[in-house]
């Protein structure tokens, strides 16, 4: 039955463009259906597993204590796992039909207030790390990309004179996303005295880089902002999402149309962006709350 999930992994892949820990993550889920089919069901052919099985297998999730995102996340792993398996005529019915998902508790994102990122950018220093992080954290708060967008930026893609830069997000989708005049100088501060420091004599096509002159991985950049948001005192669990968050708030709150928010934040369904307007419209109500005399 690996075989099956090998192959779909390889279709995912190719045909769909998926990050790497998108593809990380349809293995995992796919793995512990695997492995309930074939311990527990005792199942060892994709046709003969059925609909009750699945829906034990979700029952057990929630038994251990899974929340309904990591079940409902689960379920859209096993539908798109199952149509390959109709699509291939491996199976000749879908035992994942009519399964509703979980209701999700919806939660609201954390952001930072504008206090706050002015807090977190007032980096000073002139030597190269000081000026690369400040480039960095000022772009990913100006253009609210994913960190992995930001991450495997290239020089290319970079075009400072006409205000923008180009990155590709899920599915390897390119968007366009304009850059403030404030990421605009980091960045020219950032190449003019600090990446010339740190690539020295290397052909490296990364924008930015380590201490190495390598490619910045996520992990670099997560210890990144967390040690800059320690030394600015800013009491949050602060985290890269944190600030794609506070740039869609931040322009919403200041009059940005919902659209264009979307397609900055390279969201396929507006619904997605619609969240931040929830977002505002709390931060409203408490705002409301503390100050009218008669709330």
């Amino acid at each position: 039955m690996e075989l099956e999930l090998e192959d779909f992994i390889h279709y995912i892949h190719i045909e769909r463009g998926l990050a790497d820990n998108t593809l990380e993550a349809y293995r995992r889920d796919l793995t512990k259906y695997i492995n309930y089919l074939t311990e527990v069901e005792l199942i060892q052919q994709w046709e003969n597993v059925e609909h009750s099985m699945v829906t034990r297998f979700l029952y057990q999730m929630n038994d251990h204590g899974a929340s309904s995102a990591t079940i409902s996340r689960t379920l859209s792993s096993l539908r798109k796992f199952h149509q390959f398996l109709l699509l291939n005529r491996v199976m000749g019915s879908d035992p994942t039909a009519h399964i509703e998902s979980p209701a999700k508790a919806r939660t609201l994102p954390k952001i930072l207030s504008t206090d706050e990122v002015d807090q977190l950018l007032n980096i000073e220093g002139d030597e190269p790390f000081s000026i690369r992080n400040k480039a960095m954290i000022e772009t990913l708060y100006a253009t609210g990309l994913r960190v992995s967008e930001l991450i495997n930026l290239n020089m290319s893609d970079l075009h400072l004179m006409m205000g923008f830069i180009r990155c590709f997000g899920k599915g390897n989708k390119e968007r366009i996303v304009p850059l403030g005049d404030l990421a605009k100088q980091s960045i020219e501060l950032y190449l003019e005295a600090s990446r010339p420091f740190l690539v020295k004599e290397q052909l490296v096509d990364a924008l930015f880089v380590n201490h190495h002159g390598k490619p910045l991985s996520r992990q670099g950049f997560w210890k990144i902002l967390k040690t800059v948001a320690k030394e600015k005192e800013i009491n949050k669990n602060i985290t890269p999402h944190m600030l794609r968050h506070s740039f869609a708030t931040h322009l919403l709150e200041n009059g940005a149309d919902l659209k264009a928010v979307q397609e900055m934040l390279g969201h396929a369904d507006i619904s997605t962006t619609q969240i931040y307007t929830h977002i505002s419209r709390k931060r409203l109500r408490d705002i409301y709350s503390q100050h009218h005399p008669r709330a």
